[in-house]
């Protein structure tokens, strides 16, 4: 109703008046300042701000209707004043010349007019307001869409009804829905009024509720949209009196499902009709609803139910419930609320220098998901080789030159609106040099290591400065014939090398090389020009690869030939790493197996595999990680101490054995004691191996005792300590009275803290067993604090300056606190900023430390061990030159990851200069920084150091799996999921297994491959009416992860092109379902139909046609019989070798048939895709394995799209997963049962690519064959070894198929077969893919 009252009022005000309303009325511009910055100063250098740069108001979605006028409300703030111009649909505007759309002062676009017909509609479409200042930038606003309300059209009119006295009625008008808002009703050609009891619901439809004797008459509809109104057909409605009998509940409106968005109004409708009259109520997802005491919720007349301000909370299904106290109907709906995007994080202007990489962060939420583009001043940023979106929403500019610079805009865009948020880029002179001399060029630039995608670079110091050590350099790159240029900086002074990474095979670069010191940048190098090396094959991962202790010092590792061997293996490089180090060693190994000697006892050692072909270094296994068994500690526990607590008793301190030296997990500690008069005496206590003190009571008075503690751990006891003496105290401490008075108190005061120090009483026979410390601005009684006996100094902090503090210095004991000292000291003001020296007070053991703060732990940098270990190394300026610690100062480690944002920091402590941090999650960004602790001294934390852990294989399965049928293709099914929730890297490929037989071993399933971006796939030329069995692999660059559940979908019964004149339509789709548990014996349910024939015949002639043809039957089984124990007995010495060849060739795998067995296409493993790479180049532009000389890891190799991982060719499967957007499976032209075909390739594939012309010879035997004829059609059959059509090896566009006989299993792929009399035909510049097929004749 409020929509059509502001329609009205917007159609009977003239365009003046609205303009002159628009002018008075729009409120002061206002909005939050833009985010700003300071620049970075530099001498001499000018300074550079952020300029405030934003929209105060941007265009709103708008309807109008034809022949009014329309606002577009727009302004920006900018000094200068920004110049507005309009787009729509992308188009600039020219306002100069338009005579019905001009631009008002403030920027708003103001049409008059609207036109609007059906072939003419040059007003409605998309609108965005551009702002532009010279010599700044370009910022778009948000884009509003103009809708102009089209000619009425009734969809549904008002039809004549009866209802009885009491109950409720409705009258239908429907118009397009953007004239819903004009629609209003008429009762006997007057204007209906609505109240509580007749409403119109937002569709148009009146409801009448409650109906009475006044509600009789005719009833219409009235659209007013600016032109006449139009009127639709007129109904009677009649009110009948109460029958006083029941009737049937019917609904007169349901609800029906419903979209809006979040702080819209809803209405669902539900009316309903039946005598007695019902009433309404309504429930959300099984919970009745509150309409009594909620604000929000409101059950209009007739029972329909309203919304106000919809949240997100809102959506579910909605259940309205009709009882009448005889019978109880419902209808339910779903309401989806949807959400405009909003902005999480927000650009934020960022200062860069040229040849930076810089990333603009963006992060969104909405409901769609949004879609993020990002704009340039304007324009379209394009993703390219510089231009790079990363993280899903984030733009990352590499390479930064000067024409970069500017306003970037984040768009994000859903189904229900749009956002967009900017920020500047200021490009940065660099500062002038200071005075002072320059470095010159770095000498001897070389790239000492050219690899496929990273080159190594090195130098040597400039001539000018030969020590070179506090410099730092910088190494400029980019294409050949490319402008934009790159920077990579060393990590720390001195360093005279750097590692490029992420580079293009094949291509070549320019490099040059320039030095720093505290002056400036130096001269650049001459050009360096490198080209990468070009992609050839290269071996795959070992397979296999394991590991394991043999002793405290060796291991055995052991590995299996790679499937892609891409030619012949020459010899293997095995290569071990202690872990937390950086050094890895190798060994060149020419067997599958290797035992390491000489290793550290009880130490985790990390192990790959690199095998070598003609062509170099091959891809490397994952890491495989084994510890060396334990043994006894080598070394003793260390910092052995002791005190003498009483008369009795004596406490023994100690620490682990150094951890190299423990060789174990300590399992416990062995305490041996003794008199020192009596040495032979031995008494030993045991503890457990994380306690590291004991109290020993039970000692005799004043006697000397001697103590020695050794570690265990399972393998038995290590060294012991040395003997160390105590002496129990001839008689206790007095603890019956409160200590005496400290026999000093000193006092050092500072700016905003007191150093106190004091020694103990001098009557040593009462206990201590500790000091109260009181002090505060002019009494002692403001601050108390406690510190242990052994204490002889305190720093009281967090004072104020120039303050008078008095402080009170207490013993106590258990009985109560002695007599107090007194002192008092004034702190210093804020101005003295002399120096705190040390001094000494009565004892030479008492020093006061210097209380200034430690100076943080410098270059720290994070090394990224596996997928969940990172090792932290950093420097300690407060340390000598060699970095020994000598005291008793440690370190703090913390880490965090930003993912979720609220993630709070873990810490842990370390007494070296390292520490390894584990139990990371894979494929992450961590954060780490560093402070130390000496005494009661700290430091600030360290500037931050980042490192990402390496991937790991998928944890989790691809979810949501679901399979449908095609429409109109019932032999094709449609298989959909989502990512897995644990993938732990980038998932680049998926498999999807298939099977008739859910038990059957997984190496007999069909497998098809996918690439990572897709989470779709089609398979065509199914088996009607058969239960199919479906799970889903996804891998990373690791490796792959587990296997999703199975699935089962049965194909529909029949395909309506196939049935014959007779057939009866009655098959059904399919679909898809969780597979239920079922058991081992469970076999595939099997399809088939009788269909018995007869004819009426005589009782005679039936028992007649009976006898003959079991006559007939018993002598033929009789024969075949005898002739089959004849054959059977010749050949069965024969078929017994052959078949022992045939498994010697085809590996252990077993061919499963059961002619009870109703069995799908014949499960043909992806044969399309199936190839042999020949060793030659190929010419395919992906090969399958790339020239990485050693990669580390398989982080260091780009992942390619179309391979696939071993574990895929460990199924005897080699296929090449690259599929286009349509792509599908086509298992065409096999049908009924067929045997279980393998695919197990050659290792090492011939060194040519071979043609061969086709032949109708029979080919020679060999002994390669001879596995295979055993299985041979009886009729006879040809196979030859490749593929024999040249149209097949000519055109790309066929793939080579393999055609078999329904009852031949294929015949062994494992070693070529002979080629056919003639000279072959060699053709090296047209490499052919050799595949092995078998042709039915």
């Amino acid at each position: 109703m409020a929509a059509e009252r502001g329609a009205r009022r917007l159609l009977s005000t003239s365009s003046f008046w609205l303009y002159c309303l628009l002018l008075l009325g729009r409120r002061a511009p206002g909005a939050a300042a833009a985010r700003s910055g300071s620049a970075p100063q530099s001498p001499g250098a000018s300074i550079r701000t952020f300029t405030p740069f934003y929209f105060l108001v941007e265009p709103v979605d708008t309807l109008s209707v034809r022949g009014s006028s329309v606002i577009l409300n727009c302004s920006a703030y900018s000094e200068p004043s920004p110049k507005i111009e309009w787009k729509k649909d992308g188009t600039f505007l020219n306002l100069v010349s338009d005579d019905r759309r001009q631009l008002l002062p403030d920027g708003s676009l103001f049409i008059s007019n609207v036109v609007h017909s059906k072939h003419n509609k040059p007003d409605e479409g998309y609108y965005q307001c551009v702002a532009t200042v010279e010599s700044l930038g370009t910022i778009v606003s948000r884009t509003a869409k103009l809708t102009v309300a089209g000619l009425p059209r009734f969809t549904s009119q008002p039809e004549p009804s009866s209802v009885y006295a009491g109950n409720s009625a409705i009258l239908n008008c429907e118009v397009n829905a953007d004239l819903v808002p004009f629609v209003r009703w008429e009762q006997n050609r007057q204007p209906l009024l609505l109240d509580d009891r007749v409403i119109k619901l937002p569709s148009g439809t009146l409801v009448i509720s409650n109906a009475t004797e006044g509600d009789s008459g005719l009833y219409r509809c009235v659209v007013e949209s600016g032109g006449p109104p139009k009127y639709s057909d007129e109904a009677e409605l009649k009110v009948l009196p109460d029958p006083e009998v029941t009737s049937h509940l019917v609904f007169l409106k349901q609800p029906s499902p419903l979209v809006r968005v979040i702080g819209q109004d809803v209405v669902l409708p539900c009316v309903a009709s039946g005598l007695p009259t019902p009433a309404i109520k309504w429930m959300k997802n099984e919970e009745a609803l509150d309409t009594e005491s909620s604000e929000r919720l409101v059950l209009l007349s007739g029972g329909s139910l309203e919304i106000s301000d919809v949240t997100e909370d809102d959506a579910g299904t909605y259940f309205c419930i009709a009882d009448n106290g005889n019978e109880t109907i419902e209808a339910q709906a779903e309401l989806t609320v949807q959400a405009q995007p909003e902005f999480l994080k927000q650009p934020t202007n960022i200062y860069a220098h040229e040849s930076m990489d810089i990333i603009f962060e963006c992060e969104v939420t909405g409901k769609p998901t949004p879609t993020v583009k990002w704009v340039k001043n304007g324009d379209m940023v394009i993703p390219s080789d510089y231009f790079k979106i990363v993280k899903e929403h984030n733009l990352q500019v590499l390479g930064l030159v000067k024409s970069d610079e500017g306003f970037y805009q984040c768009i994000a865009e859903n189904d229900v609106g749009n956002a967009q948020a900017g920020a500047q880029l200021i490009i940065l002179e660099h500062a002038p040099a200071t005075t002072g001399p320059l470095p010159s060029a770095p000498r001897d630039v070389v790239a000492s290591l050219v690899s496929t995608r990273f080159i190594k670079l090195t130098w040597r110091t400039p001539a000018s400065d030969p020590h070179g050590d506090n410099l730092t350099y910088s190494v400029f790159y980019t294409k050949e014939g490319i402008a934009r240029e790159r920077v990579e900086n060393t990590s720390r002074p001195g360093e005279m090398q750097v590692t490029i990474q992420n580079l293009m095979p094949a291509t070549v670069y320019i490099f040059r090389v320039m030095a720093q010191n505290k002056h400036g940048s130096g001269e650049s190098s001459a050009p360096l020009r490198v080209e990468t090396q070009p992609e050839v094959q290269l071996p795959g991962p070992a397979p296999n690869i394991r590991a394991y202790a043999v002793s405290p010092t060796s291991i055995t590792v052991m590995w299996e030939t790679p499937l892609s061997g891409n030619g012949e293996i020459q010899n293997y490089k095995l290569y071990y790493m202690e872990k937390g180090t950086d050094k890895e060693q190798d060994v060149d190994v020419s067997s599958h197996s290797y035992t390491i000697n000489g290793l550290k006892k009880y130490t985790e050692y990390s192990f790959r595999v690199v095998a070598y072909n003609k062509h170099g270094p091959g891809v490397s296994t994952q890491d495989v990680a084994v510890r060396t068994l334990s043994d006894v500690p080598s070394a003793a526990p260390q910092n052995l101490s002791l005190e003498v607590r009483n008369s009795k008793s004596i406490m023994i301190h100690w620490q682990p054995p150094a951890p190299a030296t423990q060789n174990g997990q300590i399992t416990g500690y062995k305490i041996r004691y003794r008199k020192a008069s009596r040495k032979s005496d031995v008494t030993e206590t045991l503890v457990s191996g994380t306690q590291l003190s004991q109290l020993i009571e039970g000692l005799d008075r004043g006697t000397e005792y001697n103590f020695r503690v050794a570690a265990l751990t399972i393998n038995g006891t290590g060294p012991a300590t040395d003997w160390l003496s105590a002496e129990t105290f001839e008689s206790d401490l007095d603890e019956t009275r409160v200590p005496e008075v400290p026999s000093s108190l000193h006092v050092r005061p500072l700016v905003t803290s007191i150093v106190v120090s004091w020694t103990p009483p001098e009557n040593q026979n009462i206990v201590v067993r500790g000091y109260a410390i009181g002090y505060g601005i002019g009494s002692p009684h403001a601050q108390t604090i406690k510190v242990d006996y052994k204490q002889r100094y305190y720093t009281i902090e967090n004072l104020d300056p120039s303050s008078h503090y008095v402080i009170t210095l207490k013993a106590f004991n258990n009985v109560g606190e002695g007599i107090p000292l007194y002192e008092s000291a004034v702190t210093r003001p804020h101005t003295d900023t002399s120096e705190v020296d040390l001094f000494v007070i009565n004892a030479p053991y008492t020093p006061v430390p210097d209380p200034t703060p430690m100076m943080p732990p410098v270059g720290v940098q994070a090394s990224i061990l596996s997928h969940d270990t990172i090792r932290i190394t950093w420097a300690d300026n407060s340390l000598p030159k060699h970095q020994k610690i000598t005291d008793s100062r440690y370190y703090t480690v913390r880490w965090k990851t930003n993912i979720p944002a609220n993630t709070k920091y873990k810490n842990a402590n370390a007494t070296t200069l390292s520490y390894l941090v584990t139990g990371l999650k894979p494929n992450t960004l961590y954060e780490f920084s560093v402070m130390v602790t000496k005494g009661r001294r700290s430091s600030t934390w360290s500037m931050t150091a980042h490192g990402t852990t390496f991937e790991l294989v998928p944890t989790s399965p691809p979810k949501d799996v679901t399979v449908v049928s095609k429409e109109g293709k019932p032999k094709t099914i449609i298989v959909n999921w989502q990512p897995p929730s644990e993938a732990n890297g980038k998932i680049t490929g998926y498999i999807i297994y298939y099977s008739t037989d859910v038990n059957a071993e997984i190496h007999d399933w069909v497998i098809e491959p996918v690439v990572g971006n897709r989470l779709t796939h089609q398979i065509q030329e199914l088996t009607l009416d058969t239960p199919y069995y479906f799970k889903i692999q996804a891998r990373n660059s690791k490796g792959m992860g587990p296997m999703s559940e199975a699935v089962q979908f049965r194909t529909p019964k029949a395909d309506s092109s196939d049935k014959m004149p007779n057939d009866q339509a009655s098959g059904s789709g399919g679909k898809g379902s969780r597979l239920p548990d079922l058991g081992s014996d469970y076999k595939p349910p099997m399809s088939g139909s009788n269909s018995p024939h007869g004819s009426p015949t005589s009782p005679l002639d039936s028992n007649m046609l009976l006898v003959i043809i079991v006559s007939v039957g018993v002598i033929t089984i009789v024969v075949v019989v005898i002739i089959a124990v004849f054959c059977t007995r010749r050949t069965t010495s024969h078929q017994k070798k052959k078949r022992a060849a045939c498994k010697s060739v085809n590996g252990s795998h077993k061919y499963k048939g059961n002619s009870k067995d109703v069995k799908p296409p014949d499960l043909w493993i992806h044969h399309e895709r199936l190839e042999l790479k020949p060793i030659d180049k190929s010419p395919d532009p992906n090969p399958i394995m790339t020239d990485t000389p050693i990669p580390r890891n398989s982080q260091d190799i780009t992942p390619v799209d179309n391979s696939l991982d071993s574990n895929i060719h460990q199924r005897r499967n080699s296929y090449r997963g690259h599929e286009s957007e349509d792509s599908m499976s086509t298992l065409a032209g096999r049908r009924g049962m067929r045997p279980k075909m393998m695919m197990p390739f050659d290792s090492q594939p011939p060194q040519q690519s071979v043609r061969n012309t086709p032949s109708t010879d029979t080919m020679p035997a060999s002994s390669s064959q001879t596995c295979c004829t055993d299985h041979q059609d009886p009729e006879g059959a040809t196979s030859s070894s490749y593929l024999a059509s040249s149209q097949e090896e000519d055109s790309g566009q066929s793939l080579p198929t393999a055609h078999v006989r329904p009852s031949h299993p294929l015949k062994s792929f494992a070693v070529p077969a002979i080629p056919p009399p003639g000279p072959p035909t060699y053709d090296p510049a047209l490499p052919s893919t050799p595949l092995l097929s078998q042709q039915e004749l």
